[in-house]
């Protein structure tokens, strides 16, 4: 079954936007795991602005043994305060997965994949993949659904790609999926073609998953949060999760 992994990140909005300690992270993730998830995703960025290293480390611990742990981010954004960098606080917790993603402070939230047919791109990514390998985490791509070059990503070490599948997303909103679900359907294909597992992400929820879960044989994992967060308002954490489970299933 695909895995689902739960993005944490609008639980840490809620806390900062208040300040204190509640809602509280380590109880959200614990909710969802005994609600049966199989991961938790979270993504620090340098401006803080939801997840901070802080709640990276507490995961960590609690996260050990039990479920997958998957960290997204920019591996090129500069260490700033107390946030000492993606690559620093993946050699501190060892994640299961590390998602690179190329996103930046401007952007509300990530909105595009990194550019594999470039050379330069590549050879930024290659040490910083390998030394991620070294640390025992597997390393998965944020890309485009009509991605080129990911003959490429194997080639400097990564194991997954991550579809973004926001555009797709919009599409089924206003009811006109089809062309953007089969951008994602043949970059999955091609990815797998070439040894990558796929993921997917972004703006995934209970009305359009099972689409795209059934369009996509061998899917290994969805990260979802803003729709799951906003869902669980209305119906509670623990039984939205187990309703996206059900449509995985």
């Amino acid at each position: 079954m695909t895995l689902l992994s739960v993005n944490l990140n609008k639980i840490a909005v809620l806390r900062n936007s208040r300040g204190g300690h509640e809602p509280d992270i380590a109880r959200a993730a614990t909710t969802c795991i005994e609600a049966g998830c199989g991961g938790i995703t979270v993504h620090p960025r340098p401006d803080q602005r939801h997840i901070r290293p802080d709640d990276v480390r507490t995961l960590a611990a609690l996260l050990r043994g039990r479920v997958e742990y998957n960290i997204e981010g920019n591996p090129f954004a500069a260490a700033r305060g107390d946030y000492p960098g993606l690559i620093a606080l993946c050699r501190e917790v060892r994640p299961a997965q590390v998602t690179l993603v190329p996103d930046s402070d401007g952007q509300i939230t990530s909105d595009h994949g990194f550019d594999l047919a470039s050379e330069a791109e590549r050879e930024r990514l290659r040490p910083l993949i390998g030394e991620l390998r070294e640390l025992g985490c597997r390393v998965s791509l944020f890309v485009d659904p009509a991605a080129q070059g990911l003959e490429h990503a194997t080639a400097i070490g990564a194991q997954r790609v991550e579809i973004y599948t926001g555009p797709y997303a919009e599409a089924f909103e206003d009811g006109h999926a089809a062309e953007q679900l089969a951008l994602c359907v043949e970059t999955a294909r091609r990815a797998q073609q070439v040894g990558l597992a796929v993921n997917a992400g972004h703006d995934l929820s209970q009305a359009n998953l099972g689409t795209l879960r059934a369009a996509i044989p061998g899917l290994a994992e969805v990260s979802i949060g803003h729709a799951l967060i906003g869902e669980a308002l209305y119906e509670g954490l623990a039984n939205t999760v187990r309703k996206y489970l059900q449509i995985l299933r």
